[in-house]
């Protein structure tokens, strides 16, 4: 059945949802992509550089460097606690914006107008709403190591102590995330724009189950020939009653 008020007024349309959807697709995909890149930051071609070595990486997991015989070459790191404090923070929350971005496409698959699971229409709509939450607070945790890693390697570069051959700047695994975690915000935005509204009247049902057009116009024609025999009945039921009514009342040829 079709809902009919305003309370379903504020669900987003499938067309916006489904785009909301593509978004967020795109997001945790940039999300993941930008937490395995080794190139978080770059060797900046500042004063004399290293003959041997062309570029040198920095990623959240790994070393990588680029030789000039086209030997390229990577390190893992291994220790956490010699890790400085933004290279821990990033890491722990970009997994959990992947983590957060994974389950938001599974809560918003179920909250899809244009999908037959997932119940009725306010089920939908929570779903929905929780997807977007996920979204929104998984481009939250996408964009804050970010932004604090680029900013150390901002401030690492304009220090004047740091010798040139050592400095870096950002590489294009930040900008991935920055792009995914605005992917990941709009797509939670859109999401979060099926928020259910008040419902006016207090008349109809709170659940409304998605139905295909055959099993709703069999429904329609159901209620409508329920309301028909309904009718017929308090019809039956008058005109039963209606003589004993007048055998029942005074006449006064009953006192003559």
């Amino acid at each position: 059945m079709l809902p009919s008020g305003d309370g379903l007024g504020m669900m987003a349309s499938p067309g916006m949802q489904i785009f909301g959807f593509a978004l967020a697709l795109l997001g945790i995909l940039g999300a993941t992509l930008a937490t395995l890149l080794p190139n978080w930051k770059v060797s900046a071609d500042v004063g004399s550089n290293i003959i041997q070595a062309i570029t040198q990486m920095q990623g959240l997991w790994m070393d990588c460097t680029w030789y000039s015989t086209g030997v390229f070459s990577c390190t893992l790191k291994y220790s956490v606690l010699a890790l400085p404090a933004y290279l821990q923070t990033a890491r722990t929350t970009m997994v959990l914006s992947c983590v957060m971005a994974a389950l938001g496409l599974c809560l918003a698959s179920l909250g899809l107008k244009c999908t037959r699971w997932g119940g009725g229409l306010r089920s939908k709509q929570h779903s929905a709403m929780a997807s977007g939450a996920c979204f929104l607070l998984s481009g939250l945790l996408c964009l804050v190591p970010a932004c604090w890693f680029t900013d150390e390697v901002i401030k690492s570069f304009l220090d004047s102590n740091v010798p040139p051959n050592n400095k870096y700047e950002p590489g294009g695994a930040l900008y991935v995330a920055f792009v995914a975690a605005g992917f990941l915000l709009a797509g939670g935005s859109i999401f979060c724009a099926s928020c259910p509204g008040k419902r006016h009247g207090g008349g109809g049902p709170r659940d409304l189950i998605l139905l295909p057009p055959d099993k709703m116009l069999f429904q329609q024609q159901q209620q409508l020939l329920q309301q028909q025999q309904h009718q017929e009945q308090l019809q039956h039921q008058y005109c039963s009653l209606s003589p004993m009514d007048n055998k029942t009342g005074y006449s006064l040829q009953d006192y003559v």
